[in-house]
């Protein structure tokens, strides 16, 4: 069996990582292309010295000239605290870096897939959200940045495909976590557990009764790998995510609980454009892909917070 060469841009973050793990794994090569703004050289030490990984520091908005077969472009920080650090770019890592992943994959005749997001949906009027569902997106606040790039980059895979026949993958990635987490990107799940492990009040914005989904990083992947190998013909975008939906403040519970800590709840105000309720439609992606998640919240929880216990040893 031909083996294939991976290109992962965004290769050293959390879901690149765990996804050039499972390359790797398989028997295929991996090209892990990462500037490191949020990846880290700790997620991909390990494969550092392996004869069919190999590890290049670039910035995909930036022209890359290498020969791979298949392309998943994850390349964009996709935490608040991140993304929003410098809007500006985080707008060019998607727009550029997908301008650039397209143009690359239309010279090699390659299969790109685009890691997308909920984010899509912004700040929902229909709940759960289907694929269908074009969104409520405010286009000049401070998640913008995020938002509005992530769906133009949609913009430009399907263009490629229409004006130029290129085999583009679409997915729209739900909340996720998991071991590899950063413990300061702000997120609500790694939020809470490194509050929870330091005995730190845990911050919840707003009153708590906002609803999310959380979905595992092994069961993403799945996904993830399910679509790239998916028909041509069935190009998405698809939503990938975990339909299980509790509040904000469930999680927290949740989380103090399996912890065993005794951080108190404060409250402050929501932020600008924080959606009330995020819950993925996956009818499609059990149709299309047979994919579903598997790894219940509290199972998924157990191994992150041992990840988190591993790191502050």
């Amino acid at each position: 069996m031909e083996q294939v060469r991976y290109l992962i841009t965004g290769g050293a973050g959390f879901l690149g990582s765990h996804l050039c793990d499972r390359l790797i794994k398989g028997g295929e090569e991996v090209l892990c292309v990462d500037n490191f703004y949020t990846g880290s050289r700790c997620n991909i030490e390990h494969l550092i010295g392996h004869r069919r990984f190999e590890l290049l520091r670039h910035d995909v908005c930036f022209p890359l000239y290498v020969e791979v077969d298949r392309i998943y472009n994850f390349a964009c920080p996709a935490s608040p605290v991140h993304y929003q650090h410098d809007p500006v770019q985080t707008t060019k890592t998607s727009v550029h870096g997908a301008i650039n992943m397209l143009g690359l994959a239309k010279r090699l005749k390659a299969r790109i897939l685009q890691a997308s997001t909920s984010e899509v949906y912004g700040d929902p009027e229909e709940h759960p959200q289907t694929e269908g569902y074009w969104g409520r997106v405010n286009p000049v606040g401070i998640r913008s940045c995020y938002d509005e790039g992530k769906r133009c980059a949609e913009t430009l895979f399907f263009d490629y495909w229409r004006q130029h026949a290129l085999e583009i993958k679409v997915v729209r990635i739900f909340n996720t976590y998991g071991p590899r987490m950063h413990p300061n990107d702000g997120r609500v799940v790694s939020n809470f557990i490194m509050q929870a492990l330091k005995g730190s009040e845990i911050t919840i914005y707003g009153d708590g009764s906002q609803t999310r989904s959380f979905c595992y990083v092994d069961d993403l992947l799945d996904g993830i790998e399910a679509m790239m190998h998916s028909p041509a013909s069935f190009v998405g975008p698809v939503n990938l995510g975990n339909p299980s939906e509790c509040t904000v403040r469930e999680l927290a519970e949740q989380i103090l609980r399996l912890t065993g800590s005794r951080s108190k709840l404060r409250f402050e105000l929501l932020p600008e454009d924080d959606p009330k309720q995020r819950r993925p439609d996956i009818t499609l992606a059990g149709t299309q892909l047979g994919w579903a998640p598997k790894v219940t919240l509290e199972d998924g929880l157990k191994e992150t917070i041992r990840y988190f216990v591993e790191c502050m040893a």
